[in-house]
């Protein structure tokens, strides 16, 4: 099994860039389960893309324009989206933001980069 340890100080992470103006860090995982930090620049783009993860996404900071099979919202700071297996799926930030992804099962792929 891969797992990080029980107790996580985001401090003891590195941030990994993704897009322009998109990073993440990895704050938690194991093979069922992984949970990350995305901080994004305003305007900054997660681009359309999918995966057979299912993700459950929290807005911590700012809000995003959020796409799901082609229907959109503007999310705020406290509210969340899920997205299916395979769906596709991306945003943008509308101003300087946070989103906390968590994926089942973990994204093998982010520990590899």
């Amino acid at each position: 099994m891969t797992a990080s340890a029980n107790f996580v100080k985001p401090r003891d992470a590195d941030w990994t860039p993704t897009e322009p103006g998109v990073r993440r860090r990895i704050l938690t995982y194991n093979d069922q389960l992984m949970v990350v930090e995305v901080d994004f620049e305003k305007d900054a783009v997660g681009s359309l893309h999918r995966h057979p993860h299912i993700q459950a996404s929290y807005v911590a900071e700012g809000s995003f324009e959020v796409t799901i099979s082609g229907q959109s919202e503007i999310l705020t700071k406290g509210q969340s989206f899920i997205v299916p297996t395979n769906e596709w799926h991306g945003c943008k930030a509308l101003e300087k933001g946070m989103l906390i992804d968590t994926f089942t099962p973990m994204r093998a792929e982010f520990l590899a980069g």
